[in-house]
């Protein structure tokens, strides 16, 4: 795929999108950026946002399989990777073993309220995450790619929740929170969803695209500088870094674990996603910037001082932004 291709891609994909989605301009960016890269995201936001709409229509405008996963307390792990069944053949009496590929056998992948499951039943999608496999009784069944998954959770309520073990969050490039809509929008969402039409989402791509796309994504350039800049902003995520590190005193105060290596490979892969769907060949410093909060959110540990000072992982990003000045 050319570049002059993915632009036109890119561009088709944010007009179905805009189709069923209002609003919610940088949530859409965020989210191509981390599809394009090959990533998946952590979606954190109230009831009625637009969630799972979103996700859909992401699934119809690039014409991938979708399959939305509803965690409850008692979803078991072969409810998401599937099962072994004995089947019978009547005529000679032979018995096999057959496997029933599970919801997790798709392209895009809801997981809804991901924090309503047990552990046990979270970590089913760590090995399909990192390495597009599922492995049940030591046969390993390779997925399809591209592979999305897009986690939502619910701010609000945390009864009955169990939170997500950090070497999971890790699995997310992106952690991306929704907020409530402008008025304008909000105004335009009511107008729209109570009339009699409904958006059609034309698929104006294929898994190939897809994957050609993120391909070209890696194929983008990143000047040595921009890897620097990325190293100093996970190096100086870490409390107990050392003298040449740069630490910021807000992070050796609040931060108990600081965001590891694989936060360095979402900046940089983020950041050449973002400057190809604003049409540039090369990545800049500001788009490390741009990507760095839904990269280092959910990766950066905060201690009790935090808390009692009431300071959040977003206070943490900000204040590093400011104390590593851009190449």
């Amino acid at each position: 795929m050319s570049f002059d291709e993915a632009q036109r891609l890119a561009l088709r994909l944010r007009v179905e999108l805009g189709r069923a989605i209002i609003g919610q301009d940088v949530v859409v960016q965020e989210i191509l950026t981390a599809f394009f890269a090959g990533g998946h995201c952590l979606l954190r936001g109230v009831p009625g946002l637009a969630k799972t709409l979103l996700i859909k229509t992401l699934a119809q405008a690039v014409h991938l399989k979708f399959n939305r996963i509803q965690f409850t307390p008692d979803l078991m792990p072969s409810d998401i990777i599937g099962t072994e069944v004995i089947e019978e053949d009547r005529a000679s009496g032979r018995r096999e073993i057959r496997f029933i590929p599970g919801p997790v056998f798709a392209n895009v992948i809801l997981a809804d309220e991901i924090n309503r499951t047990p552990p046990k039943t979270q970590a089913a999608l760590l090995e399909a995450m990192q390495e597009y496999q599922v492995t049940i009784n030591g046969i390993r069944y390779e997925l399809e790619r591209p592979l999305f998954v897009l986690a939502t959770q619910n701010p609000i309520e945390q009864e009955g929740t169990y939170p997500l073990p950090e070497a999971q969050l890790d699995r997310f490039m992106f952690n991306i929170v929704i907020d409530y809509p402008s008025a304008a929008d909000e105004h335009r969402i009511l107008a729209s969803t109570t009339a009699g039409d409904e958006p059609v989402i034309t698929p104006v791509a294929t898994a190939r695209d897809i994957e050609a796309m993120r391909h070209l994504v890696r194929d983008i350039p990143a000047a040595s500088n921009i890897i620097e800049y990325a190293l100093r902003l996970v190096r100086a995520s870490r409390p107990a870094g050392g003298a040449d590190d740069g630490v910021p005193a807000p992070v050796r105060q609040w931060v108990k674990w600081g965001a590891g290596p694989r936060a360095g490979q979402a900046l940089v892969l983020g950041a050449k996603a973002r400057a190809l769907l604003d049409g540039r060949s090369v990545a800049a410093p500001d788009d490390i910037r741009a990507v760095a909060l839904p990269v280092l959110r959910h990766r950066i540990l905060l201690n009790f001082q935090a808390e009692a000072d009431g300071v959040d992982a977003d206070q943490i990003v900000a204040r590093l932004l400011e104390a590593i000045p851009a190449p």
